[in-house]
């Protein structure tokens, strides 16, 4: 395997698709070059000889399946992220794709503003999820607490968050199963009170938009929006995007 360059890897069948995300990959993080594949087993030969950084990896392949690509990255690169981007948004896709060790799921259909600004944050550590991905996961594991779906399926899920990513920080805190246990998204906590600028600050962070485009869109200042955020995280009792789109959903705020 060649460790000069650590790159990134589209991995779909359709060449037009690869094309878009090959371009967004190239604004979102310009410093990785790209390599693509369409066939898991030139997935798999791109796994053997490069470092890869971040993959972005669909379902349907011809030769197989891209989780079978993603199991397959994970085993012989375990620092690699990979991400899940798809059109598909049912429960048959995308918790197989997180309980594999998926650090993410963003659908194809969204906004490319969105797509890109989902991708900048990997290396901030945040999982990308695209806003009816936390609805849907929110609406399980209420489920779940509720007495309903007692299936399995919210066992384990992880978000696949490299274990250097929060120093000081157990791996449990990306675990949504984790995250319902502690009463965040339970029906028998007390609702926590928000103002109607921090809830519009709220909506807006579990839609995706950076901190530049809230303030341009509330006519504040970027300082003043990050101190909004702060704020709200700390009412919360959250320390991450992921966790503040999955609230927005709870409130309704994202659909």
């Amino acid at each position: 395997m060649s460790e000069v360059t650590r790159r990134t890897l589209i991995v779909d069948p359709h060449a037009v698709s690869r094309g878009t995300m090959a371009r967004l990959l190239t604004q979102a993080l310009p410093d990785l070059p790209v390599c693509e594949a369409e066939t898991r087993a030139q997935a798999d030969a791109a796994i053997a000889e490069f470092a890869i950084e971040l993959a972005l990896i669909d379902f349907g392949l011809p030769d197989g399946s891209g989780l079978d690509v993603l199991r397959t990255l994970h085993q012989a690169q375990p620092l690699a992220r990979v991400v899940v981007i798809s059109l598909l948004d049912d429960d048959a896709h995308v918790f197989p794709a997180l309980r594999a060790g998926a650090f993410g799921y963003l659908l194809k259909d969204r906004p490319e503003v969105e797509l890109v600004a989902q991708l900048r944050r990997i290396r901030d550590g945040e999982p990308p999820l695209s806003s009816a991905i936390a609805l849907r996961l929110l609406q399980h594991f209420s489920s779940l607490q509720a007495g309903a779906g007692r299936d399995g399926d919210g066992d384990g899920i992880k978000w696949g968050r490299r274990a250097t990513d929060l120093p000081g920080v157990p791996a449990s805190r990306g675990d949504l199963s984790a995250l319902l246990q502690a009463g965040r998204v339970g029906p028998d906590e007390p609702e926590v009170v928000l103002t109607e600028r921090e809830t519009e600050v709220l909506q807006r962070v579990g839609k995706g938009y950076t901190l530049p485009e809230i303030a341009q869109q509330l006519g504040l200042s970027r300082h003043t929006v990050a101190d909004y955020v702060k704020q709200v995280y700390r009412k919360l009792d959250i320390s991450s995007r992921a966790e503040a789109a999955l609230e927005a959903a709870r409130r309704g705020l994202v659909r």
